[in-house]
């Protein structure tokens, strides 16, 4: 990659919503049931106006000459919404007796329904700012994941699957639907553009304790990283990337762990067609939730002072402080109450072999 320059994506405009979207714990007013509302209280006009037409004998017009249809309207319109101007009013018996027994609950509907519209509409905006503050508030030491494609969402699916929960992990991408998409998944979102250092401070990364950047371009990730390593020096991130010569430049951007997909890809497919029996258990591996799975733990009490061997799961490697250590290597001869193991474990009765 000779030189890193970001061309914006259809619909990722630098000066895209940056907003913060939480999950919905409940239906928000729909757009749907604004429209009802809207259309049951202009029946209510409808028939108010319809009313005083049929009855218009009965009212006077300070004006002068006979009550017309718009005039009609126009009173129905004053008499509902409280106005009142005086101009029409009712003079007859059965003018005054409808506006009783028929004008004037159908004015309490109206009020009703134009009121708690509004009052629900700033309700559910009270309860999503009281939500956002407390959530803020409360967010520490999370999990940020830069982008929501593929990798992302394959990113979010395991850590979910080794226990991190929904409330833990932030969403962080330029395009709105993909955050409304993650909203309904459960996550929180901020819409933006995570190579601006606003962004990521919506998203509370400088709190976080793990980064997963994972956006569709190479030269991105790199702009990412170094932003993220700038306001988090302590978090761990870890970077995607498609190819091989741009995983130095992410390393010294500042990422602990890059993963090239393009190469992984490709070692998998040579690897399945020399074996396809071996290319299904790594994809079985690759794959979290289904078969083997790929794990980290720390060491039990009763496994410390024992060989990686003598473990129940199938140790492939010990962490010893920041050092990842080969089960085979003589320092990982006998583990220690400090350390953690990288295992093998079964997730379920199917195995890579029966697929």
């Amino acid at each position: 990659m000779s030189r890193l320059r970001r061309t914006p994506a259809p619909g990722t405009e630098p000066w895209a919503d940056a907003g913060i979207v939480l999950p919905a714990r409940r239906a928000a007013p729909a757009l749907r049931q604004v429209g009802s509302r809207l259309l049951l209280a202009l029946a209510v006009l409808v028939a108010t106006t319809l009313i005083v037409y049929l009855d218009r004998d009965g009212y006077n017009d300070n004006a002068g000459g006979g009550l017309s249809f718009l005039d009609a309207a126009y009173y129905a319109t004053v008499t509902l919404s409280t106005t009142g101007y005086g101009d029409i009013t009712p003079y007859s018996d059965s003018a005054r007796l409808g506006n009783i027994l028929v004008i004037t609950p159908l004015r309490v509907v109206f009020l009703i329904i134009l009121v708690g519209t509004t009052l629900e509409v700033l309700t559910e905006r009270t309860r999503l700012q009281w939500r956002l503050n407390r959530w803020r508030s409360t967010l520490r030491e999370h999990t940020v994941v830069i982008g929501y494609g593929t990798k992302g969402r394959s990113a979010v699916d395991t850590l979910l699957g080794q226990g991190v929960k929904k409330e833990e992990i932030v969403v962080v991408d330029p395009q709105r639907k993909v955050i409304d998409q993650a909203a309904q998944d459960g996550l929180v979102g901020v819409v933006g553009d995570a190579t601006r250092t606003d962004t990521l401070i919506r998203a509370a990364l400088p709190a976080a304790a793990r980064v997963v950047v994972a956006p569709e371009r190479d030269d991105t990730a790199v702009l990412i990283t170094l932003t993220a390593r700038q306001l988090n020096k302590a978090a761990t991130v870890v970077a995607a990337v498609r190819e091989d010569e741009n995983a130095p430049l992410l390393r010294q951007s500042g990422a602990d762990v890059v993963v090239t997909s393009s190469s992984s890809a490709g070692r998998l497919l040579g690897l399945s067609m020399l074996s396809p029996h071996a290319g299904a258990v790594m994809e079985d591996l690759l794959t979290y939730g289904n078969g083997l799975d790929v794990a980290e733990r720390p060491v039990t009490r009763a496994e410390a002072g024992h060989g990686p061997r003598e473990c129940e799961d199938l140790v492939v490697a010990v962490v010893r402080g920041r050092r990842v250590l080969n089960y085979d290597e003589p320092e990982a001869a006998v583990l220690q109450l400090t350390d953690r193991v990288i295992v093998i474990r079964s997730t379920g009765p199917t195995s890579a072999g029966a697929k």
